[in-house]
């Protein structure tokens, strides 16, 4: 069954007394692409979830956040002391006694100075469980991106079943009028030649009018087409049912059989045929738009 690359997952989850916020998206790229945002104390993290990720998700552009706070009341950052007094001295030594009133170091403002306020690293231990924790939710949010993708490729196999079902329809009244257009062509000639041959009172051999008829039948003979596309439309059933992830030759085969359905319609010489070669390469189309969303 197909799955589709457009999903969202959100997993939140309280361990041990820190909570945690996974958000997981995912929209459709040829290429797997992450975009990976992880918290300070968490950036070690990066590439195992890249490699978590890579794992689980064939294709597609994916945007991972993970979100977690300490509702235990633990800090999750530091003041670094050395460098708060090193910015004291320097202020004092700025702010001498004079006659106006001494000037006061606001601590609100020392604080937001850079590298006063520092994340705290986990020591190995709490890194450890900082690992376990968040692949758990992390496992979670991918399980739920999985079902939401299923059910989306569910929506996008139903619509692509239709789509196939409308081309073979139009093949299939294609089909008989081959034999027809040639019929039709050579009574078209038939009257034509001997219409000039009465205006010129002189007899024409009929086998020049059956070699002419059969050039044009060699000519306009779409009978291989329809046979490709029509193994094409095959191909393309069998891959949706039975491949995992067959989006990048589904993409390939929509491609050969909007090429078959071109040759038709400047082979077919009948207006009746090329009519519906539009309205099959409309569902070709269609399925091209649609498969780019398969993973």
């Amino acid at each position: 069954m197909l799955n589709s690359m457009t999903g969202f997952a959100r997993i939140c989850r309280e361990i041990d007394g820190v909570s945690y916020a996974v958000e997981i998206k995912t929209v459709n790229n040829r290429y797997f692409k992450p975009n990976i945002r992880l918290p300070e104390p968490a950036a070690f993290l990066d590439h195992d979830i890249e490699k978590f990720l890579r794992e689980n998700i064939y294709r597609g552009v994916v945007s991972y956040l993970l979100r977690y706070k300490n509702i235990s009341g633990e800090p999750m950052y530091e003041i670094d002391v050395a460098a708060m007094e090193s910015y004291m001295e320097k202020l004092n030594s700025i702010n001498k006694p004079s006659d106006k009133a001494e000037q006061r170091i606001d601590l609100t403002s020392l604080l937001s100075l850079p590298g006063v306020i520092k994340t705290k690293e986990p020591e190995d231990e709490e890194a450890d469980q900082l690992r376990k924790a968040v692949f758990q939710v992390t496992s979670e949010a991918v399980e739920q991106l999985k079902k939401m993708r299923s059910r989306e490729g569910e929506a996008l196999f139903t619509d692509l079943k239709q789509q196939c079902t409308q081309i073979r329809s139009m093949l299939d009244g294609i089909e008989p009028r081959k034999k027809i257009v040639v019929n039709e062509y050579k009574d078209r000639l038939t009257a034509r030649v001997k219409e000039l041959l009465d205006t010129a009172r002189i007899e024409l051999d009929s086998d020049l009018v059956a070699r002419e008829v059969a050039l044009f039948a060699d000519r306009s003979d779409i009978g291989e087409e329809i046979i490709r596309l029509s193994t094409h439309l095959e191909q393309f059933a069998e891959s949706c049912k039975k491949e995992e992830r067959p989006g990048r030759k589904l993409d390939f085969i929509s491609q050969e059989m909007l090429r078959e359905a071109n040759t038709i319609a400047s082979k077919a010489s009948d207006a009746k045929i090329c009519l519906d070669v539009v309205q099959i390469k409309s569902c070709i189309e269609r399925i091209k738009e649609q498969v780019q969303n398969v993973e």
